[in-house]
């Protein structure tokens, strides 16, 4: 079971044991606040000795044996260096997505291996089952407002089959009930929606503090408009995403937003809103979760082929859209959508649904 030290995973791992399972409870030490910078005593609690300390008491509540796994060394290569990277490619990544994929499910299906256990279990909202076409699927989680679905999308299908997920048909409130019933340490733990190592939500602030311990530089240039008109400077490429307002730093007579990051040439390009609307999409990275990968397609971008209709988010807290998504002949798909979307950020995911059902991922190009 994996163990966080906050409420969800806690009740999660209670859960699995009132239905008769072998609990083990295992913590992931991911990264050092030496390391990530900002403030312990403000930002959070995760990965810190506190977090740590309420976990093994929540094992020792259930009766459960408790382990504390050291991935600092996978997380920082295959995360927080890649999160930097693509920041400096001009690009917006999605952290916990490729944490998921990269460091948890590995990290922790080698050590159930390791110690002979038949699952591993974590404390997300979402839910895992057999499909009627003998996949297996990932479904949006009961709670609407906590589903964590979309950051789960690149699960293989071999990591899903040996995944439990107990919380998936709860609501969050529901959940803190069962940690108070039990009275359970992490009951009334608060919690963060963002990014564990950013945890001040200061992404500036994250990106200039590790350039200056890793000898980086940034991609300083023009801010211009859609036409090419220079209208300011900027420190670094790496400071702006697609849709963003604040920090522009420039005067106009009506509001700018980012419509795209050049790093090669230095440019942030600015407009209007309405430039930010766009109907189409490609994304690469593709993992088909409740649907076999279709058949290589010849198609190309510019050329009819065959559509599956569905849903699709492109960013977390995005509502889902109409959409219909095109297999092209180099494992990217296309998303065509019915009506246009705000700010299509390359490096963020695209997650496409059959109403709750997961059928696939990836990266937008």
């Amino acid at each position: 079971m994996a163990l966080s030290g906050g409420v969800d995973s806690s009740v999660a791992a209670l859960l699995l044991k009132e239905q008769g399972y072998d609990v083990i409870g295992a913590h992931m030490k991911l990264w050092d606040y030496v390391e990530v910078g900002g403030d312990i005593h403000r930002d959070g609690r995760c990965c810190s000795l506190d977090s740590i300390t309420d976990c093994r008491f929540v094992c020792d509540r259930i009766e459960a044996p408790f382990f504390v796994l050291n991935l600092s060394r996978s997380f920082r290569e295959k995360v927080i260096e890649n999160f930097v990277a693509e920041y400096s490619l001009g690009r917006t990544p999605n952290p916990c997505v490729r944490c998921n994929t990269e460091v948890k499910w590995d990290a922790f299906l080698a050590k159930a291996e390791e110690l002979g256990c038949s699952h591993i279990a974590t404390g997300h909202y979402a839910v895992v089952e057999r499909g009627e076409n003998g996949r297996w699927w990932l479904r949006k989680g009961k709670d609407a407002t906590r589903d964590q679905s979309y950051v789960l999308w690149g699960l293989s299908q071999e990591a899903l089959a040996r995944t439990l997920m107990p919380l998936g048909g709860l609501l969050k409130s529901e959940v803190r009930e069962i940690a108070r019933r039990h009275d359970l340490r992490t009951a009334d733990r608060t919690e963060s929606r963002e990014i564990c190592f950013v945890a001040d939500d200061d992404y500036g602030r994250f990106l200039r503090e590790y350039a200056d311990k890793h000898n980086l530089g940034f991609h300083p240039g023009d801010i211009v408009d859609v036409s090419g008109t220079v209208l300011g400077r900027h420190d670094g490429t790496e400071f702006f995403t697609v849709g963003q307002r604040r920090g522009l730093r420039v005067s106009h007579p009506t509001p700018l937003y980012v419509q795209r990051v050049d790093p090669v040439s230095g440019q942030v390009v600015v407009g209007d809103d309405a430039d930010l609307y766009a109907t189409e999409l490609i994304a690469e990275q593709v993992n088909w979760v409740a649907l076999p990968p279709p058949a290589s397609s010849t198609a190309r971008r510019d050329e009819p082929g065959p559509a599956l209709d569905c849903e699709a988010k492109i960013r977390y807290l995005h509502p889902p859209a109409p959409a219909a998504v095109r297999p092209l002949a180099d494992g990217r798909i296309c998303i065509i959508f019915r009506e246009q979307q705000r700010a299509i950020t390359p490096g963020q995911s695209i997650v496409f649904y059959d109403a709750d059902i997961v059928l696939g991922g990836g990266v937008i190009a």
